[in-house]
């Protein structure tokens, strides 16, 4: 993702706490059940089992996930565009499991 860093990404995802609903490759703790587990993300054909798995579409979720599937579990979360980049640059960088 050109524009993205993923090292970053996975500090706004500890800082976000995605952790506490979601099992994230790389973050030991919290590792939540409520969400999906989010390792091999990059193998998957969709998002949240509706959205296509691009990059762009996966930052927009990030960011404001009832904006993209109204009645998501997922909140909006606190993060910029920037933000919502970086950690989906992170989540692809995980690789496909």
């Amino acid at each position: 993702m050109p524009l993205a860093d993923a090292a970053h990404g996975f500090e706004v995802i500890e800082r976000a706490g995605c952790g506490s609903c979601h099992t994230i490759p790389g973050v030991h703790w919290p590792q939540g059940k409520v969400g999906p587990d989010l390792g091999g993300l990059a193998a998957r054909g969709l998002i949240a089992g509706r959205l296509p798995n691009r990059p762009d579409v996966l930052a927009a979720y990030i960011r404001n996930a009832p904006a993209l599937v109204p009645g998501s579990a997922m909140p909006a979360m606190p993060v910029t565009d920037a933000e919502a980049r970086d950690v989906a640059a992170y989540l692809y960088e995980q690789g496909t499991d």
